[in-house]
């Protein structure tokens, strides 16, 4: 299975937590260089969020922002299927998954179905497994290996 990268987002390390739409990101085994994140929990280094969430979000009456979502990666096919320890490409980037996203209160702010409506689809966090590299967007997204019956 293979699609692309759409859009990348990091968040900033101001006061205001503030999401910025970038091009390219540099990542290693630390996460994303310069995101507010970076080198603080490697098993939630890159959030990944497939378009479906913002398509079922937008099927139910709630339309929000790209990005809005806190992905890091906004690709165009579903990984939600990838269970921990399965891998993924993304342009020459090697990454592992590791877990499902967790809901965050956050998504109440938006809106309060969220939560619900995005249990286990709101996107998967993964891991760089070696490395620096450089991800952008447009970068090919292959999906090395698949169970493709079950959900993280």
């Amino acid at each position: 299975m293979q699609g692309k990268v759409i859009a990348i987002y990091i968040t900033k390390n101001d006061t205001n937590k503030t999401r910025e739409m970038l091009s390219t990101i540099d990542v290693d085994e630390n996460g994303i260089v310069g995101d507010k994140f970076y080198a603080k929990d490697t098993q939630r280094a890159i959030l990944i969020t497939a378009i479906d969430s913002y398509a079922l979000t937008k099927e139910n009456g709630i339309d929000i922002a790209e990005g809005s979502l806190g992905e890091n990666l906004l690709i165009d096919i579903n990984p939600y299927h990838l269970l921990p320890g399965e891998r993924l490409n993304v342009g020459d980037t090697l990454l592992e998954i590791t877990q499902n996203c967790t809901l965050c209160r956050g998504l109440s702010v938006l809106n309060s179905q969220l939560p619900k409506l995005l249990k286990n689809d709101r996107g998967i966090f993964a891991k760089v497994v070696k490395g620096t590299h450089r991800i952008k967007t447009g970068d090919e997204v292959k999906i090395l290996s698949s169970s493709t019956n079950r959900k993280i």
